[in-house]
């Protein structure tokens, strides 16, 4: 596997070494657990103070969490020589999510010259799907 800029980023994230972007840290997204080409995993527990009156995931938060993890998941296929950004984002959502924590596994789906597209899953603790979500990243050379 080669070793590009994103790679470096990923593992730094993985081994807590990594300082991360203070949006990451505003919204609470935390970082993920392992990754490999094409895929990650991540974990993550939501505060009270992020649910809605009644207890649910706040749908707006999970979009967030589903942008985190696309863009991931993205990191592991990026060229070394380019950067990508979101152009499309989609949440369906599938359950009613509660305070309990999420496993989301995002990973690649197709590849192109100038575009990524990933999809990930979010699952309770108890393994039933609360949401899924699909992005395509747009590719292009550093500076463009």
């Amino acid at each position: 596997m080669t070793m590009t800029w994103a790679k470096e980023r990923l593992d730094a994230l993985v081994a807590g070494t990594a300082i991360t972007p203070p949006v990451v840290e505003t919204l609470r997204l935390g970082t993920l657990r392992e990754w490999g080409e094409g895929w990650i995993k991540k974990d993550w527990t939501p505060a009270p103070e992020l649910l809605n009156s009644d207890g649910s995931l706040f749908g707006g938060y999970i979009a967030a969490l589903a942008d985190q993890a696309l863009a991931f998941a993205a990191m592991t296929m990026v060229p070394p020589d380019a950067a990508f950004r979101t152009i499309n984002l989609q949440v369906n959502f599938i359950k009613v999510g509660r305070a309990h924590p999420l496993s989301i596994e995002a990973r690649v789906v197709a590849t192109t010259k100038q575009l990524l597209t990933v999809r990930a899953d979010f699952r309770s603790d108890d393994g039933k799907l609360i949401a899924e979500a699909s992005a395509q990243q747009l590719v292009a050379p550093f500076g463009s």
